[in-house]
């Protein structure tokens, strides 16, 4: 995301704020370069903003939020293969044929291993993978 567009979000946020004192905003980063859950900090007009019902969070930590369970992305994450297997099963014209797979595989024996290493290192749960 941008700087202008992130001012515009955060800014949208505080209106929310302003209409709901209740309400809780979230920048959820479906690839986040840690799991993280942090109140999100930004400069506006110059000024360092930030509010602690404007946050910034993983997909893992969305997740724990929804789902009350903090290894729940991991999990469904798990689950994935089972699920493609199925799918691709049913229709071999979805079966994977490019170079990203080989270049992967060099990384882990495991397709989807390797992809969860490369994007989730930090997030809950997948260390476990890790030491595998």
């Amino acid at each position: 995301m941008n700087s202008a567009s992130s001012q515009k979000t955060y800014m949208k946020m505080q209106a929310k704020l302003l209409d709901d004192d209740q309400a809780t905003c979230y920048l959820v980063e479906a690839i986040s370069t840690k799991s993280k859950d942090d109140t999100w900090r930004i400069t506006l007009d110059k000024k360092p903003r930030s509010h602690n019902r404007i946050r910034r969070m993983s997909m893992d930590k969305f997740y724990e939020l929804v789902f009350g369970d903090p290894k729940a992305f991991y999990k469904l994450c798990m689950a994935l293969p089972q699920i493609i297997e199925d799918v691709v099963s049913e229709n071999e014209a979805l079966a994977l044929n490019n170079t990203v797979y080989e270049e992967l595989t060099k990384e882990h024996a495991d397709l989807l291993t390797a992809l969860y290493l490369l994007a989730f290192s930090t997030y809950e749960g997948f260390d476990q993978i890790a030491a595998k």
